[in-house]
């Protein structure tokens, strides 16, 4: 078990930024932890109505009544389940990164994924045209 954060770490009202290697694709990925009554939940960094836009773009992710807002396409996901309640893909699940706590501290416990270190990664996504605008063209 890899040692994420301090749950402390983890805002309550926003998203911690993380960077995990996905073993299968050998390729390095973003995630995020949210905290919620409590709990701390892990997900990939990616709306899932444009999979290359992250949520959090390293300055913590929107959120709004617990969920987590996608500020380019004003999609809402579920910070517990990860389900999409409104937008452009209403319906669709965020991908989950298995944590777990213990002694106040959030683990990757997830088989997929090696953690790789806080933070996003470096330079960002090339393909990542978006911004902070909900308006596609």
């Amino acid at each position: 078990m890899a040692e994420i954060a301090a749950v402390a770490d983890v805002p309550p009202d926003s998203t911690y930024l993380f960077r995990v290697r996905d073993v299968e694709a050998d390729e390095e990925r973003e995630a995020v932890l949210v905290r919620l009554d409590g709990r701390v939940r892990g997900w990939l960094n990616y709306c899932q109505h444009m999979t290359h836009v992250p949520l959090d773009k390293g300055d913590g992710a929107a959120m709004r009544d617990d969920e987590i807002v996608c500020r380019n396409h004003g999609a809402m996901f579920e910070a517990d389940s990860g389900r999409c309640t409104f937008g452009p893909c209403e319906g669709a699940y965020l991908d989950d990164v298995a944590v777990a706590v213990e002694d106040g501290t959030v683990h990757l416990t997830d088989d997929d994924y090696e953690y790789a270190g806080p933070g996003p990664i470096a330079d960002g996504d090339p393909a990542d045209m978006g911004s902070t605008s909900n308006i596609e063209f």
